[in-house]
């Protein structure tokens, strides 16, 4: 992620993106629930560097992602979270910000919303993005009681189609977010704090804040409640003036962690705010905020904590290096130790999640810890592929069909039929990938390594390979005979999240230190690989498999994609005719590494020797 500040990105970024978002404007239509907001920042909305506030853009954020849910729900909404924010860029004074908001998919009483914020220069009519940000809302009951059971969002763009598919993903890992620190601690690899430092450290209680604010009429949303937004403004406050108390600068905020309306606040409330800074690294202070709402004697109730992350920007805009933290005994303590693992997790996020594909290596390293980022990379990654529009039949036999789709440097390959198995059965089969080789002659061996639960394992496959002497060659196979492809790969298996959802089996390669690679074996890796299974008429399913071919092998497929064709169709109908062998057979829905099944019907010679020369591009 960048980090300038005045400004947008250079001309060749901006190139990129702006492709890629052309792609997505020639199926733009009006969506139900579009909510855009445009600001022209004045100086009432600036902080002391003449950029707008980050407490101000969360305001208008809240505001318009509110209106978009409501619109789409018919009745009043609240925000329940707000996933991670990373502020890419600050805006200035007279420039414009342009927020988009909509909703993503709704899941009963409760709705995702994206939003998309980018700055205008009315000047230079420049534009760029300064984040993007999801939020959590739900409905509120009616005068009766009741709960307000949302309509389900039908997504008709190839844009709207990714978001409402990986909206299912995103929703997994928020709820398993307070778990990933709670490991992050218990495992014991948090470090101390550095006591060679301690001399020229800044006591943490020096950095506390408190303020009190009164909720007044002005301060709340339509239903009466403290908006959502004012208190997040309120919060951003203290957080600074605590960064500001270590530093001696005035920050910037970068980052704010992921965070949960805990409970409603009123007009009337007095809200408590505490901030204090928990760590300072190298180049970032992370602060913690905590709201609690009050009224007369009564007992304080918890609103709201966040955890955020700031720099201070020398005159080049680069990060300053800060003073270290000192912190309080037991709960200082407590609190650094946690900063630290909320660190880990957020490079994890920015270095998994963030990964543009294409990128080497791969295979990024497997560790229980990161475990929720690389499955959410990996099932999105599969969805967003499976989503795009633009994909060219080559190929059609016995009704097995071959799509082929280029983007850029890469060819993306998709092979579907339709198969008279129920689709949660031909998920359980298939899903089995110790028993892929009974069926996939290109997997010669499949072992699972270690299974990371319900829902991922983590698995060593063996493959043919091609020669060391070069890809395409029309003798590689023969030559490059006893010479094998090894993979280390996580499969992540989803049940669908609702009607019309498909059931997903997504592949990718990782790296693991208990599995480097070994001699007489050539590591290779997986972009993005996997299945769709989705439940059609009369009990049928239609199976779809989805592999993006690595650069080094694209001219070969270019020069034979006749020869391509015959080896996906002699696997698929070898695959269809597994599934339709074990329909009936009771198989335990558990890795066992075992390969009960050796016969399945050879492809020609010509799609062995193409199939070999595919590395990575194997069913």
């Amino acid at each position: 992620m960048s980090s300038r500040v005045f400004g947008g990105p250079e001309k060749e970024e901006e190139g990129e993106e702006e492709e890629e978002e052309e792609e997505e404007e020639e199926e733009e239509r009006v969506n139900p629930t579009d909510v855009k907001m445009s600001q022209i920042v004045m100086p009432c909305h600036s902080n002391p560097r003449q950029e707008l506030s980050v407490g101000q853009l969360l305001k208008w954020i809240d505001s318009t992602a509110c209106l978009s849910a409501e619109r789409h729900a018919g009745s009043p909404c609240v925000t329940a979270s707000m996933d991670d924010i990373h502020f890419e860029h600050t805006i200035r004074v007279g420039q414009v910000v342009n927020i988009k908001a909509k909703v993503n998919r709704a899941f009963n009483t409760s709705m995702e919303v994206g939003i998309q914020v980018s700055c205008e220069d009315l000047f230079s009519d420049r534009h760029w993005k300064v984040c993007d940000a999801y939020a959590t809302f739900v409905t509120q009951r009616t005068n009766t009681g009741k709960k307000v059971i949302l309509k389900t969002v039908v997504p008709h763009t190839q844009r709207e189609q990714v978001e409402y598919s990986v909206a299912a993903e995103r929703r997994r890992v928020r709820m398993l977010h307070d778990d990933i620190i709670k490991d992050l601690l218990s495992h014991g690899s948090i470090q101390q704090a550095d006591s060679s430092a301690e001399g020229s450290a800044v006591a943490a209680e020096k950095t506390k804040v408190e303020s009190v604010e009164l909720v007044l009429p002005p301060h709340a949303n339509h239903q009466v409640n403290t908006f959502g937004g004012q208190i997040m403004a309120w919060m951003v406050n203290v957080a600074t003036i605590a960064a500001s108390r270590l530093c001696q600068a005035h920050p910037t905020l970068r980052t704010i962690d992921m965070f949960t309306f805990r409970g409603p606040s009123q007009v009337g409330d007095r809200l408590l705010l505490r901030a204090i800074v928990n760590n300072a690294f190298k180049n970032s202070i992370e602060v913690g905020v905590r709201a609690e709402a009050y009224q007369g004697e009564g007992p304080n109730r918890h609103i709201n904590s966040a955890f955020m992350t700031f720099e201070v920007l020398d005159d080049h805009g680069k990060p300053r290096t800060l003073p270290r933290i000192r912190p309080e005994p037991l709960e200082g303590e407590r609190r650094f130790q946690e900063a630290i693992a909320r660190k880990k997790i957020r490079l994890d996020r920015k270095y998994i999640i963030s990964r543009k594909q294409g990128e080497v290596p791969l295979s990024v390293p497997w560790d229980p810890r990161n475990q929720v980022y690389l499955s959410y990379n990996n099932v999105s990654a599969l969805k967003m592929l499976a989503a795009r529009k633009n994909w060219r039949l080559s190929s059609e036999k016995d009704k097995v069909r071959l799509y082929t789709l280029e983007q850029k440097s890469m060819l993306s390959i998709r092979v579907e039929s339709e198969v008279d198995v129920p689709a949660q059965r031909a998920f359980c089969l298939l899903a089995e990938l110790s028993n892929r080789p009974s069926w996939d002659t290109h997997y010669q061996n499949c072992e699972l390594i270690y299974p990371v639960d319900d829902d991922d394992f983590l698995y060593r496959v063996v493959t043919p390979s091609v020669h060391q002497g070069g890809v395409g060659s029309s003798n590689s196979a023969c030559q490059g005979e006893g010479v094998l492809q090894d993979f280390i790969l996580l499969a992540s298996n989803r049940k669908p999240c609702g009607s019309g959802d498909p059931y997903v089996i997504a592949l990718r390669s990782v790296s693991l230190p208990t599995h480097p690679p070994t001699e007489g074996y050539h590591r290779g890796e997986v972009l993005c690989a996997g299945f769709t299974i989705l439940e059609t008429k009369n009990n049928m399913s239609l199976i779809s498999y989805y592999n993006q071919a690595s650069p080094e092998v694209l001219p070969y497929i270019s020069t034979d994609i006749a020869g391509l064709s015959s080896s996906f169709y002699h696997t698929f109908c070898s695959c269809s005719q597994y599934l339709t062998r074990k329909r009936l057979q009771s198989i335990p829905f558990m890795q066992t590494g075992q390969n009960p099944d050796s016969s399945t019907d050879s492809p020609t010679c010509e799609a062995d020797r193409l199939s070999a020369a595919l590395c990575s591009t194997q069913l």
